[in-house]
């Protein structure tokens, strides 16, 4: 196979005996349009100095997986019809192709030939390709360029400190920007290099921002630097340097220096919550930098729902038009790098409250996502929360992952947890300490390993045998607030640790889960059916060996009364997976009173507040029996409380417990009349991992006169902003200090 003038030019036998010349074009391949993410749009073409597209006339998943391996990706998962991704422009280059997916190259299938079609741009063609890329390509597409005959891959890309003094900084915020091009790693000329190039290579690897850098660090340079023969033009919006135009190739001379005589340097401003310091002396768990905008519902750090404050509430951003610069604001607007992935149809849970935002449509440089302007006559309108916007951010890399790990699982998303600890001067794996080790812990463990959510916590973990050099404890007392990146950032013993049972079968464990439920409490339904009701003792037996009466009930004559603050709850499931009891049903305890199994301990707590938070009146209920009461529309029901049937909540399901069954209710008796704060937290021991705890409480303002009560005022618990939440006291939400 040689090349002329552009064209592949291939021999070809027919029956054994005639050779013939085939002529294939030699093209380039990208994928644009309006994208949610990196690995899909629109197949465009670039053939003799011009970018077209493929009509999706007879296309086919076969051709489909030619253009994802020609870009360098595993497989194709689908494509798209009748412009998906938007029209697109200029020429027309295939039509009527017919690829078996074995081809090389797009321009080997079948066609009406290379700029022969009679479609419009209404039929452009997309695709989606899977995120796993082929071994030596690591970034989204091969390196656009405006040079015919040329098919340039880029193979990865880093960041190399400059001073040996700033390779032990984590993350890496400055140095060369390096490519990996025909395995060999080379510097980057920086003639005609701009902020906008750096800006990408710095959202690339996590960074919100740029800065200029202390030229006086060249003069570090000890070894010769092999220069890359390209100039790249970002415009500041690209995902990666992969999706950056490439420039006119450079006169490199012949000493391998290039002509300004300098290599590129990026300097990187890191998110406040990733600020450069060594591994041990990391400390700080995450916090948010903005106040306008939030994450809800991720597995791990950088990805969520998009959440923005309007008018002293949080509320959502329908995906109607969301793409991936307008999650790139988000994602440097928190302090993270660019977006990976711009998330629709609520795959992060739905939200609930309004939907504030539709149609967003930003630059790409707006400081934050509520400057990006959006359809202002229909903020809602037609959007519902199966419809909430999420991103996946890139985030520095902090190492974390590389000291932890789960051993003796049956699969890579359980085990015995390992943790890499300095002892005696040296780096040694151990075990953590199991007692007090508890569902908030595992979640950090999950989400440090990149594995999801927990799905369970384990004090024993005789059942996985583990690296047989880490038994010893090597971290006890470990206390986690479930907001920290990694392990060593929780509360834990220093140098003594305290751990009486030892390691071995009683070290900490793990199961986790790339989903996980999120139950979600209707402030306007316990609004809504609050009443008070007057009930005798004698019909209050079952109640009170349930232990949901005051604590004056036992001397309670039979035939004198207890006064109940009576409401109903809905509880809803807007997670990703199903909501399961912790303990399995051969433990659930059967009550001859209620005549069903209860299998949770306790699943909500109610309680009564004063004014400056203190409680005046609590009561709390066992889970009568998880079930479905009702779902959304297509979603059948699963769990169903009859005889000693599955207990739990489908996901788009709902729980409902009415006002007139027993232990729904706060006993008021001995409460004087008064203003108060009434407050409902579901499952507020953590027994059960969601994707969201902040949102498990219910906050209403109380008012009763000795006869009458009125409940108004009833939300969720960080649904409003953080000066409503002041007026609120008591728990801001559910907070692991609270246990």
């Amino acid at each position: 196979m040689t090349l002329i003038k552009g064209l592949l030019i291939k021999k070809v036998k027919i029956n054994d005996q005639l050779e013939i010349l085939k002529y294939i074009p030699r093209i380039q391949l990208r994928l644009a349009g309006e994208k949610r993410k990196h690995n899909e749009g629109r197949v465009e073409v670039f053939y003799e100095g011009e970018w077209g597209t493929v009509c999706d006339d007879d296309f086919t998943i076969h051709t489909a997986q030619v253009v994802c391996r020609e870009l360098g990706y595993s497989e194709a998962v689908s494509w798209s019809p009748s412009s998906k991704y938007g029209k697109g422009e200029g020429r027309i280059w295939f039509d009527n192709v017919h690829c078996t997916g074995n081809e090389k190259s797009l321009a080997q299938c079948e066609s009406n030939g290379i700029g022969v079609s009679d479609c419009k741009h209404t039929e452009d063609v997309g695709v989606v390709c899977s995120d796993k890329r082929i071994p030596g390509f690591k970034f989204v597409n091969t390196l656009t360029n405006n040079i015919n005959s040329l098919n340039i891959q880029v193979e990865d890309v880093r960041i190399r400190p400059v001073l040996s003094s700033y390779r032990k900084r984590i993350p890496v915020t400055q140095g060369y920007v390096e490519v990996k091009d025909g395995g060999k790693w080379k510097q980057i000329c920086d003639d005609e290099w701009t902020d906008m190039n750096s800006r990408v290579i710095c959202g690339m690897f996590g960074f919100p921002g740029i800065k200029r850098y202390n030229t006086r660090v060249m003069f570090a340079r000890r070894r010769k630097p092999a220069y890359w023969d390209y100039s790249i033009n970002c415009t500041g919006n690209e995902a990666h340097l992969s999706s950056c135009k490439l420039g006119h190739m450079l006169a490199i001379k012949t000493n391998s220096t290039c002509e300004q005589g300098t290599p590129v340097v990026v300097s990187c401003v890191p998110g406040r919550a990733f600020a450069p310091t060594p591994m041990a002396g990391y400390r700080k768990a995450f916090r948010q930098e903005q106040h306008l905008v939030r994450l809800r519902g991720g597995a791990v750090i950088g990805e969520g729902r998009v959440e923005v404050l309007k008018n002293g509430e949080w509320g959502t951003i329908c995906d109607d038009n969301w793409n991936l610069v307008a999650a790139t604001v988000v994602c440097r607007e928190l302090g993270f790098g660019s977006a990976k992935e711009a998330l629709s149809g609520g795959l992060l849970g739905q939200g609930m409250g309004p939907v504030h935002m539709n149609e967003v449509k930003c630059s790409g440089f707006e400081k934050s996502v509520t400057e990006c302007p959006f359809n202002m006559d229909k903020d809602s309108e037609g959007c519902s929360h199966e419809e909430d916007a999420g991103v996946r951010c890139n985030v520095p890399a902090m190492g974390f992952q590389q000291r932890l790990r789960l051993s003796g699982g049956r699969n890579p998303f359980e085990g015995r947890v390992e943790v890499l600890m300095e002892r005696n001067g040296s780096l040694v794996w151990g075990t953590v300490c199991g007692e007090g080790w508890g569902t908030m812990e595992a979640m950090v463990v999950c989400r440090q390993l990149g594995l999801g959510f927990a799905s369970h916590a384990f004090q024993e973990t005789w059942i996985w045998p583990g690296a047989v050099n880490a038994d010893s404890v090597v971290m006890s007392g470990v206390r986690c607030a479930g907001t920290e990146m990694s392990l060593s950032h929780c509360l834990h013993h220093g140098e003594y640790l305290s751990c009486p049972k030892g390691g071995g079968r009683f070290a900490a464990g793990v199961s986790c889960s790339e989903t996980a439920p999120d139950l979600v409490l209707n402030p306007q339904v316990v609004e809504q059916t609050t009443y008070l009701e007057d009930r005798p003792m004698f019909m209050l037996q079952c109640a009170y060996e349930e232990n949901c009466l005051g604590s004056t009930s036992s001397s309670t004559p039979a035939n004198s009364y207890r006064r109940l603050l009576r409401f109903s709850s809905q509880i809803h499931n807007n997670g990703q997976s199903d909501f399961r009891p912790k303990a399995s049903r051969e433990t659930w305890v059967w009550h001859d009173c209620h005549r069903h199994y209860h299998s949770m301990e306790v699943f909500t707590h109610y309680d009564l507040l004063s004014n400056n938070g203190t409680k005046v009146a609590e009561g709390h209920k066992a889970s009568f029996c998880l079930e479905d009461s009702e779902c959304d529309e297509g979603i059948e029901k699963r769990y169903e409380c009859a005889n000693f049937g599955e207990q739990g909540i489908t996901v788009g399901c709902w729980d409902t417990y009415r006002h007139d069954i027993d232990c729904q209710w706060v006993d008021i008796t001995d409460v004087k009349p008064g203003d108060y704060i009434f407050q409902i937290v579901i499952n507020p021991n953590y027994e059960v991992a969601e994707s969201d705890y902040t949102n498990n409480i219910v906050k209403c303002r109380c008012r009763y006169d000795g006869h009458r009560i009125w409940m108004y005022n009833c939300h969720i618990g960080g649904s409003f902003s953080a000066e409503t939440e002041d007026t609120f006291p008591g728990l801001i939400n559910n907070q692991v200090t609270h246990r």
